[in-house]
């Protein structure tokens, strides 16, 4: 009897090391950033406010601005940076690693079979894609295409997320996106209430607003798949005049660019932007149209498209710069469907 109860009395503590064996490793999974060297509750909480949630987030900040968002030092915010660029295994990968992580990009239709294939396929998610053109190219038309069909399952061209539209000339329509909602037999309203737009009405406030999509992401869980600003020099162009503040103007282009594009490598997001022009009057041959913003601008986005008007209401894209893609140049045509190859 007295073997009975001591089997019955072992049982239980079997349990507790196999539940100890099996609880030990999730642990070691569940690094959070209240887990890092030198955050406590009231740090992680400041640096959760920031955005700084997660700790991809945190890896890929600068100390600079998480010791301004933190209040902690520069060599503190360094050493919480390395932990959590180590926690994620952020260091030198092989090109075939880089290549298995190319099937995560996501490509967006721009509706016409001969925009798709000058651009590889379509729109890149994780980089910043620049349209620009004198008014009336097609380059907001293309923007209201592009919020349609991020909605759209991969398997038609989309990305089944959601979208943010930063509005810095009053030119999103609603109305537009129902017409090519119908035209296509997709649900207006379902699409509308997918976009979220806001509108900027100055540099400050458009900057502000791109750090705010990051809070859309992690605390309101809004799967954005496209960033679209449209335009993105209209402020910076009207705020900084004359040479004298050209070096003011670029370095808070520079920031902005830099959020934007790490806001397309964190979440695997496609980032379009609609730039203007100026003429270039020494320009005696050729086109003299060139894009503001200048090399900052150039640099950040990573395929450049110049758009501009054709022949019989057609609209010409011509691939300005892409990493891995030949110039060229194709025909689009803007119809009530849409971007569409023809009329």
């Amino acid at each position: 009897m007295n073997e009975e109860m001591n089997e019955v009395k072992e049982e239980p503590q079997e349990i507790k090391e196999t539940t100890s064996e099996i609880t030990e490793e999730p642990q070691e999974e569940r690094f959070t950033i209240n887990d890092l060297p030198g955050v406590g509750p009231a740090t992680a909480e400041k640096l959760a406010d920031a955005g700084f949630d997660t700790l991809l987030g945190v890896a890929v900040a600068s100390p600079s601005k998480l010791g301004e968002a933190s209040g902690v030092s520069d060599s503190v915010a360094r050493k919480i940076i390395q932990v959590a660029r180590d926690k994620l295994n952020m260091g030198f990968e092989t090109g075939l690693d880089l290549l298995k992580k190319r099937e995560q990009v996501i490509k967006l239709t721009t509706g016409s079979s001969n925009f798709d294939a000058l651009v590889g396929g379509g729109f890149e998610s994780g980089s910043i894609t620049e349209c620009y053109g004198a008014y009336g190219s097609g380059k907001t038309a293309l923007a209201h295409q592009l919020a349609v069909t991020a909605q759209m399952p991969r398997e038609q061209g989309g990305a089944g997320g959601a979208v943010v539209w930063i509005d810095t000339e009053g030119t999103f329509r609603p109305e537009r996106i129902q017409q090519i909602a119908e035209e296509n037999n997709l649900n207006g309203e379902e699409l509308l209430e997918n976009i979220k737009v806001v509108r900027a009405f100055n540099s400050d406030h458009q900057m502000l607003l791109a750090e705010k999509v990051e809070e859309l992401i992690n605390k309101e869980n809004v799967p954005v798949k496209i960033v679209i600003v449209d335009s993105l020099m209209s402020h910076f162009r009207s705020e900084f005049i004359g040479r004298g503040t050209l070096s003011d103007r670029q370095q808070k282009l520079n920031k902005h660019m830099h959020v934007l594009l790490s806001l397309a490598h964190t979440y695997n997001i496609l980032v379009y932007v609609t730039n203007q022009v100026m003429s270039k009057p020494d320009t005696f041959f050729g086109d003299p149209t060139e894009a503001i913003g200048g090399h900052i601008v150039a640099h950040a986005s990573t395929t450049r498209l110049y758009l501009r008007r054709g022949k019989k209401g057609s609209r010409v894209a011509k691939l300005v710069d892409a990493p891995a893609l030949a110039d060229g140049e194709c025909m689009f045509y803007i119809t009530n469907k849409g971007i569409r190859d023809d009329v």
